[in-house]
């Protein structure tokens, strides 16, 4: 039996600056996963290093932070059957490249570095990652 999960997902700079933050809602919306809370913010380089942690030793890691922090992000709480799973799912492959057709990076990314979007990739990230930009 699947159960209601909640995962966090961030609408990346690129995708903010074009305008495509609805589109992108919408795609959630139209396959049942409901979002709970969203918020547009800016963050700080100093922010993103913390938000991307986990990938501090990775030869990508200055620029994601650079990135994330060079434009407003969308970050929303979505909830729904298997949310973390389902959600990285309807994101797509990292690479825009060889995401699959219709995945919101097929449609919407311009490279691996500005795909557009960011999902939690397991349950306790997930549950870190709401705790950063939703404290309660």
């Amino acid at each position: 039996m699947s159960e209601v999960e909640q995962t966090l997902s961030i609408i990346k700079p690129d995708a903010v600056e074009r305008n495509l933050s609805d589109k992108i809602k919408n795609i959630f919306i139209k396959n049942n996963l409901k979002i709970k809370e969203s918020k547009k913010i800016q963050i700080t380089k100093d922010e993103a290093a913390e938000f991307y942690k986990v990938h501090q030793s990775k030869p990508f890691y200055n620029d994601l932070c650079s990135y994330l922090s060079s434009g407003p992000i969308i970050v929303m709480i979505l909830e729904g059957k298997n949310a973390v799973l389902f959600n990285r799912k309807l994101m797509g492959a990292t690479n825009p490249i060889n995401a699959e057709k219709n995945t919101i990076r097929k449609l919407y990314g311009i490279s691996i570095d500005k795909n557009s979007i960011h999902g939690s990739d397991s349950i306790d990230n997930a549950k870190n990652e709401i705790k950063f930009f939703f404290k309660t």
